[in-house]
């Protein structure tokens, strides 16, 4: 059987062989490729494969109408909407993904942008460096703040918790109450996560209900000191009316992990002249020990659908 490995695991190539040396020793074959967004290059590298693994990067059904061998395909990412996944339905091809490879991850650097942005590290910072002191720069402490999580799934909770260690008081909102939620957190609707909260921190999934959720009238009704993380996907909130809030003053901050468009980003997006604003290139999965886990999780859900019994199916 082929399997093409459309774009980097991220991983030591020995880590990738060692992962792949079971699947070789059963004649398994696997064909290595470098990302591309160019259609025709894609749909040549896929072709003739049987099983597609792949990370974030779009996989159109353009692609996939050109593979009449597909029978699987293995995503390395949480987030499934980059792949037309309802083509693949229609063929009655299964897909798993990779849930729960960042949940720390992402959760971890919700709390460092928390806190980066409570004590105004990039001002401090160029300061600093240009021979300034800590003049001006007096900021707020993590503790005691009320945070909004919107989205109590795995990384939505293992972000909870951190906060809640930090001594912050915690609320949520999801599509539906968890009866096994913690008894410090506060389920809630979004109206008054947005209204209580000093840090809103998104961490829901893209769809129907979630794009364009954070919009103007939302945003209006957070303090005027709060800071929005976003850590979900790009389109949950509304870019430009992220924009004129920032710029009217009426949240006092926003970091940002993730745009309407993915890294590299274009010189002259609003956002990133927008004031106050954090932003980092879609890194929030990206560490030495998620990257490890996502390829143990990728290259069990293949041994899984092999053996006849699929798992992470999306």
């Amino acid at each position: 059987m082929k399997i093409a490995l459309l774009e980097s695991l991220g991983i030591p190539v020995e880590d990738l062989r060692r992962l792949e040396a079971p699947f070789t020793a059963e004649g398994h074959t696997f064909a290595h490729d470098s990302r591309t967004a160019d259609i025709e290059v894609l749909s040549r590298e896929a072709a003739d494969a049987e099983v597609l693994m792949l990370a974030n990067m779009p996989l159109p059904a353009a692609v996939l109408d050109n593979c009449p061998r597909l029978r699987y395909v293995d995503i390395a990412f949480t987030g499934v909407d980059h792949v037309a996944v309802d083509a693949l339905k229609r063929r009655g091809i299964p897909v798993s993904n990779a849930s729960g490879y960042s949940t720390e991850a992402v959760a971890e650097l919700a709390v460092g942008m928390a806190i980066s942005l409570l004590r105004d590290l990039r001002r401090a910072e160029d300061s600093c460096r240009a021979g300034g002191t800590k003049a001006g720069l007096t900021a707020k402490e993590l503790r005691g703040k009320t945070v909004g999580i919107v989205g109590l799934g795995k990384i939505g909770r293992r972000s909870a918790e951190l906060f809640h260690a930090f001594g912050c008081r915690v609320l949520s909102v999801s599509r539906g109450r968890h009866a096994d939620a913690p008894e410090w957190v506060t389920e809630t609707d979004l109206n008054e996560v947005l209204r209580a909260s000093d840090i809103v921190a998104l961490h829901c999934p893209l769809n129907d209900a979630t794009r364009g959720l954070i919009g103007a009238a939302e945003l209006a009704q957070m303090k005027p000191s709060a800071f929005l993380l976003n850590l979900a996907r790009g389109p949950v909130v509304q870019s430009a009316a992220l924009c004129g809030a920032l710029e009217a003053g009426q949240i006092a901050g926003a970091a940002l992990d993730v745009f309407d468009v993915e890294p590299p980003l274009p010189e002259d997006l609003p956002l990133l002249r927008a004031p106050h604003v954090l932003p980092t290139p879609h890194l929030g999965f990206a560490t030495e020990e998620s990257m490890a886990l996502r390829a143990e999780i990728v290259f069990g859900n293949l041994r899984a659908w092999l053996d006849g019994a699929p798992v992470n199916l999306v």
